[in-house]
This record gives structure tokens, sequence and C-alpha cells, in this order.
């Protein structure tokens, strides 16, 4: 496999952990020209939505949690027009109708939401209901797949009112420390750790890039946000499939179909946390997936050959289509 000399980010393919790919191109810090590495930090967006879904199910099997529990007996602040009967099941699989502070089937323009409310007032779970609180309901609860934001939001503080903690604490001492992910967690604009990537926006009117520190929150919640390296976004996977985060049960039914249609086989269905290409001659495919200004994210595993693909750019290339190509021509 030979990656396209203008992708800017990191491709890193493993198959049964040896590696087939490892490839590194653009800067991480343009004005410096520090090039981006296997060991870059990258921006994920909404990728790290799994990493919250893990988090819910872990909470689930500790018997802390149930899946049909609802918001309204968890959570002890108003939710106003939100249903309080949604479950966590149901925000899970995005077939809560809660309302979606970004709902992408008629928004485009993320920088928007921060015109009226500054980004920099983003660092908490909670920072974000202003965004959504005072909205009706997308649709009753149940009813449909849509993508939903906003309802992974409400899962991070559903594990921070079980837990007592930041729910990114618990995650990196549930998680990330279990699958040794040193070099990935949620960190703020202005306190980044060595080795981060500052996210690049296209600047058509002026031909340069500028950075998304204005685009997105500070620092990241439980809709995306956490800062991830390759080798560790595979150490992630090993440790789903190796079941040092959950059981061979719970990881069965994460993989599972649980929402949509797949009508778009490309997007297909969605299970916990993960999204799932249907696979009539094998297992199904699964993959998480992030998207943000200047972020783009794609991670698969394929459970048929034992492949797992990285493919993190920041500065939103188009990872899909690289995505696309590496199935066609490895698969």
């Amino acid at each position: 496999m030979v990656m396209d000399k203008d992708f800017r980010g990191n491709a890193y393919i493993l198959k049964h952990k040896e590696v087939l790919l490892n490839y590194s191109g653009g800067f991480a810090d343009l004005a410096n020209e520090i090039p981006n590495t296997i060991e870059t930090r990258f921006a994920s967006a909404s990728m790290s939505k799994t990493f919250v879904a893990v988090g819910i199910l872990q909470l689930i099997e500790a018997e802390k949690l149930k899946f049909e529990d609802t918001i309204g007996a968890i959570l002890d602040f108003d939710l106003k027009h939100i249903d309080p009967c949604v479950t966590v099941r149901q925000l899970l699989n995005h077939t809560s109708g809660v309302p979606d502070y970004f709902d992408e089937s008629v928004m485009d323009d993320y920088e928007a939401l921060w015109i009226d409310y500054p980004n920099y007032r983003i660092r908490h779970n909670r920072d974000m209901l202003p965004l959504f609180i005072d909205k009706p309901m997308m649709y009753d609860r149940g009813e449909r797949f849509q993508y939903n934001n906003s309802g992974y939001v409400l899962l991070a503080m559903i594990i921070e009112k079980i837990t007592g903690m930041d729910f990114d604490v618990y995650l990196k001492q549930n998680v990330f420390d279990r699958c040794g992910m040193s070099y990935t967690g949620y960190y703020s604009f202005d306190k980044l750790p060595a080795r981060c990537a500052n996210s690049y926006i296209y600047c058509s009117d002026t031909d340069d890039y500028r950075t998304n520190i204005y685009s997105v929150g500070v620092k990241g919640t439980g809709d995306g946000g956490a800062f991830v390296t390759s080798e560790d976004i595979v150490k992630f996977w090993n440790g789903i499939i190796e079941y040092k985060l959950l059981s061979k049960e719970m990881v069965t039914q994460m993989f599972s179909k649980q929402s949509g249609d797949g009508k778009d086989p490309e997007e297909g269905y969605y299970g916990f946390g993960v999204w799932i290409i249907d696979n009539p001659k094998g297992q199904d495919y699964v993959y998480m997936q992030g998207c943000d200004d200047g972020v783009s994210a794609i991670s698969e595993y394929n459970p048929n050959n034992g492949m797992i693909t990285v493919l993190l750019s920041n500065y939103g290339d188009n990872v899909w289509a690289r995505m696309r190509k590496i199935r066609e021509e490895m698969y």
C-alpha cells in the first residue's frame, strides 16, 4: 500500500500486529515547519465518542447502570423540554431524539455555534448545556436513528454523576491506562502537552491557513475532542478485541447493529459508539470516525483479516476516500 503524498497527517495500518504502513506527511506546526510523525498527537473530534461508549458499557457491566435507566432518574438538573424517559440505550445508539446542539443534517458551519456563546467557555460537559437545553425534542424517543452530539454529552455527564469523577479522569483510569494509551487525553488548548498537532483550516480568500482554536471548545467533552496518537488507537482496538475493557458478550453487543438502516452502504449502521459496515461475505467491519474544522479521523477494525487502520489528519484531509481505497486494495 502506497499512501498519497499529499496526505497531511498519519496513516498507520497493522495486520495481526505486523505494520503494513506507517506514513506521515504535512506539518504539526506549520509556521515552524515541525513535521507530523507517528508520535504526533492529533485531535480526533467525534472519534472519541467510542471512548465514552466504552465507559458507559463498563458501568453497565459493573451493575452501576442499566441500558434502560432513564436520564430523568439519573441526572439531577432541569431537563426542561427533554423527555426524562430517554434511556441510556437510546443515547448510545443515537435514537434518543434529544435536541442536538449541532444537527449535522441541517448545519454545516460549526464555527457559527460560538457567535453568541464563546468557545472559550467550553471546558466541562455542563458548559455545553446552554447550547441545547432550551430546545425541543427533535422527535419522540426511540422513533428513529439520527446522529446526535448532545446525546454523548449527556452520556459523559452520566459517567460523572455515577462515578463522582470528571469523565476524562474516569476514562484515563479505566480505558486509556488499562490499554497503555500513554499519549491520549482530553487536553485544553491553553495547556497542551508536547507533540500535539495544531489543526489547520484553509482560508481561500488569503490562500493560507489558520488554526481551529476559535472553532471548537477549549477542551473536549463527551461528544468528542480527545487527542490521540495512531499507536494509541491501535492499543485501544486491541484492548477491546482482547477483552481487556469489556467482556466478550458486551463487545459482541457493541459491535452489533443497534440502529440505522444501512441505506448508505459506506456509512452503514450504528452499534454502541461505533459504526458498522455490513459485510455479507464475513464479519462486519467496525469503525469510528470524527470530523471538525481542521480535523478528520477514521479508524477501522476488520475482524476477517485482523487489520486495523488509522487515518488522522490535522488539515481535514479526506480520510474517508483513502479508507475506501484501503478496503478495495487490502481487504
